[in-house]
Formats: structure tokens, C-alpha cells, sequence
């Protein structure tokens, strides 16, 4: 079965970095786009960034964009966001998302706090 595993959310200061990972099984990992979504609570779910199969053309979100950092290493079936200069409003849960053919799938999600 799909399963996606997100790891390395935790409390931040302001201005600080993060690296969130993302551990996927069950499909074929190298055929996909993967995705990093963020929901802030009261607030959408809202894509943060996306990559495709082969690693190009990734695409972010305004607010992230400079900042964040999408890669994805297909020996490891793992998708990475690196998160630097890190704002409070970056505060949210942060999934992992693969859209896969036969059906949409998510992580747990993993806590994101930027506070001082």
C-alpha cells in the first residue's frame, strides 16, 4: 500500500532552517511529481512546492519562493523541502502528497513552529 512518511518538523526561531524529508512506498517513486502542501490552522491547505518526476521544473509558492528549496533523491524514494529563513507565518502542519493515477495520497503531516 502507498504510504508516506514525513520526518523533521520541530520548533524554529525565526530567520532558522529546517529540512523536512519525505519517505514513500507502495508505487513507483521515480515516475511521480511530488508535492510539500502546508495547512496553518483556521487557514487552506495550500501548496508550498512541487517537483517532478525527474527532478526539474520545480514550482513554489510565491511566499516560499527564494527561500524554500524542493529536491528529491529517486535511489531513496524520498522527497526533501529545505526551509531557510524561516518566517512565523511558515507555521503550519506540512504534507507530503503524491498524485498518483489511480488515487491522491498524503502523509501525516509534521508540525512546522517559527517562534522566538
Amino acid at each position: 500500500q502507498v504510504q508516506l512518511v514525513e520526518s523533521g518538523g520541530g520548533l524554529v526561531q525565526p530567520g532558522g532552517s529546517l529540512r523536512l524529508s519525505c519517505a514513500a512506498s507502495g508505487f513507483t517513486f521515480s515516475s511521480y511529481t511530488m508535492s510539500w502542501y502546508r495547512q496553518a490552522p483556521g487557514k487552506e491547505r495550500e501548496l508550498v512546492a512541487a517537483i517532478t518526476s525527474a527532478g526539474g521544473s520545480p514550482n513554489y509558492a510565491g511566499s516560499v519562493k527564494g527561500r524554500f528549496t524542493i529536491s528529491r533523491d529517486n535511489a531513496k524514494n524520498t522527497v526533501y523541502l529545505q526551509m531557510n529563513s524561516l518566517k512565523p507565518e511558515d507555521t503550519a502542519v506540512y504534507y507530503c502528497n503524491a498524485d498518483l493515477w489511480w488515487g491522491d495520497y498524503w502523509g501525516q503531516g509534521t508540525q512546522v513552529t517559527v517562534s522566538s
